[in-house]
């Protein structure tokens, strides 16, 4: 279906799509056809992406965490192609990892700032947006991370905004289910982001030792995103894990 006012077909917003996931996934989703719009603060890394995109893209520098700045992107999104049909909230950030009692208060300030406060207003943002408009409905999918499931030593900041946006996720499903809304979440492991780079060298197991882990290409997460937002309305993945297949997180703990 081709938008009357943008003269486009499906309409993406791509949070933290500056680098690592967010751009692979800004990749793969325009190569399946979307319009993109990617947000980040770093404008050179943004526009780095829209560069690399096949198709139609439009960098928006915006940070997640002010609600001001995430209403500008959307209104950016209305300006230029007048709906959205997909939000792929992947904004986030790691904290410190030290015991609890190690971490500045700060820290965990900030990281609940980005992961859970920007994912709820990206969601508010577009779940308004998707239910009003001319055509109604869009979907919803979350970056959850296997942090949602299954923690790391010294990663109570990040472990615990994975698992709010399991719940995030559930109630979004819920309230959207009779608007043509779906949500659902992608929980990704050891995907090769700058994020995770120090898994393949070494990182802190939960018998103490540390060890060297899989990882596997970005591309992966792309196309999983790809067939997340590529089903018909009347069907979600809620929950999907693509992650490493060596990583040890099957048994983990």
């Amino acid at each position: 279906m081709t938008d009357a006012k943008s003269g486009l077909g499906r309409i993406a917003v791509v949070t933290g799509g500056g680098r690592g996931i967010g751009r692979a996934v800004a990749e793969s989703l325009s190569a399946d056809g979307w319009a993109v719009v990617v947000c980040g603060r770093t404008a050179a890394d943004l526009d780095a992406t829209v560069g690399s995109l096949p198709g139609e893209g439009l960098a928006v520098v915006a940070d997640v965490s002010d609600a001001d700045d995430v209403e500008r992107l959307f209104s950016a999104v209305d300006d230029r192609y007048g709906r959205i049909d997909l939000l792929f909230n992947n904004a986030g950030i790691a904290a410190p990892p030290v015991p609890i009692d190690e971490l500045p208060v700060e820290a965990w300030d900030r990281l609940m700032a980005v992961n859970l406060r920007g994912s709820f207003l990206c969601a508010r943002a577009a779940f308004g947006r998707m239910r009003r408009q001319d055509t109604p409905g869009g979907r919803i999918i979350n970056n959850g991370s296997v942090s949602a499931t299954t923690p790391r030593p010294f990663s109570a900041p990040y472990t615990a905004s994975k698992h709010a946006i399991t719940g995030l996720t559930r109630s979004l499903s819920l309230d959207g289910r009779d608007l043509g809304i779906t949500c659902g979440q992608i929980d990704i492991g050891n995907a090769a982001s700058e994020m995770v780079e120090r898994m393949a060298t070494g990182a802190l197991q939960p018998d103490g030792s540390v060890r060297a882990e899989a990882t596997m290409g970005l591309g992966n997460v792309g196309a999983a995103v790809v067939h997340m937002a590529s089903l018909p309305p009347e069907a979600n993945v809620l929950s999907m894990t693509v992650m490493a297949n060596r990583m040890p997180f099957v048994g983990r703990g």
